[in-house]
């Protein structure tokens, strides 16, 4: 066998391992950007007092309730954030507020724990049961947001997003970063329009 012959078989090998690979991938980012595992609940609005009041809740898919059940930590960035509606320009972004959830179980121990920063604020929780856990952390009840007397008049809406952050990815994943997305999950939801003022 010549030996331009072995080097073509040698090559054709490699693209066959290359071409593998790339197909592996590939079926991981496809994967991966079908699934959101998650559904954001709401958000529901209430204008009262001159505030603006948001409640929203996060529902995980069984997928991730496992995980924490079997003791993979999770983090969870809720954004509730304020638009005002515009006709002709784009929606413009008023303001907003952050938080970040996490979740960690011992499951020989029986024991559930949760935090909650907001940026300013720590609270951290621990928990009898994985159940009310999770109530406390998927869980945002009448948030007061901002005062209608700071607003100007016209229509606005609330846009909730969660990003649920990935653990951590393989080592040969790391070198293709820059088309892996670094979340597990982000998902986003408006709520309705409603008025404040009068508006023209």
């Amino acid at each position: 066998m010549s030996r331009l012959k072995c080097q073509n078989m040698a090559t054709g090998g490699k693209s066959k391992s290359i071409f593998r690979f790339l197909l592996i991938i590939c079926y991981l980012l496809l994967s991966h950007s079908l699934s959101n595992g998650a559904e954001i609940i709401g958000p529901e609005v209430k204008l009262q007092n001159n505030e603006i009041y948001v409640t929203t809740a996060l529902s995980l898919e069984e997928k991730y309730i496992e995980e924490l059940k079997n003791g993979i930590p999770k983090e969870f960035i809720f954004y509730i954030d304020l638009f005002k509606v515009w006709k002709i320009w784009p929606d413009e972004f008023v303001l907003g507020n952050l938080f970040v959830r996490t979740l960690k179980c011992d499951p020989v121990k029986m024991e559930y724990f949760a935090t909650s920063n907001d940026g300013a604020t720590l609270v951290e929780k621990r928990f009898k049961s994985f159940e009310s856990m999770i109530r406390w952390t998927m869980n945002i009840h009448n948030l007061k947001l901002v005062n209608t007397r700071e607003l100007e008049s016209g229509a606005y809406f609330i846009r909730i997003t969660v990003e649920s952050k990935i653990r951590k990815l393989p080592p040969i994943i790391g070198h293709f970063l820059i088309f892996w997305s670094e979340n597990e999950f982000k998902i986003k939801k408006d709520s309705s329009f409603f008025n404040i003022g009068a508006v023209k």
